[in-house]
């Protein structure tokens, strides 16, 4: 199998955080970027041969392209504990608020109890 280098740019924190995993599982970021990457390619091109979309919609999800509540009705389901659950059985990270919308909640929340 043949391999190519490419530049690709990555959180900071999310670098350091992937090197003190790949030092506890004795391998590398690169090793573990393949796998993951892998994962994803080989799940999405599955779901696409069987013309499941659900992959897709939960990809769409993750990267925060899609709204809970579309995605709920799109996949047919009625409950955020049920997405969740799907979102954990495909490998997949649940959307994050950008920072400063999680900031600006946090200071929303200690003014409440000032």
């Amino acid at each position: 199998m043949a391999t190519v280098n490419f530049t690709g740019a990555v959180d900071r924190d999310l670098l350091k955080r992937a090197k003190v995993i790949a030092a506890k599982a004795d391998t590398s970021v690169n090793a573990l970027f393949n796998a993951e990457l892998r994962y994803l390619v080989e799940t999405f091109e599955s779901a696409e041969a069987c013309g499941n979309a659900n992959y897709r919609t939960l990809l769409e999800f993750s990267l925060g392209r899609r709204d809970d509540r579309a995605t709920m009705a799109a996949l047919g389901i009625d409950s955020e504990e049920d997405l969740f659950l799907l979102m954990a059985q495909a490998h997949l990270p649940m959307p994050r608020l950008p920072e400063a919308t999680t900031r600006a909640m946090v200071d929303e929340l200690n003014a409440l109890v000032s």
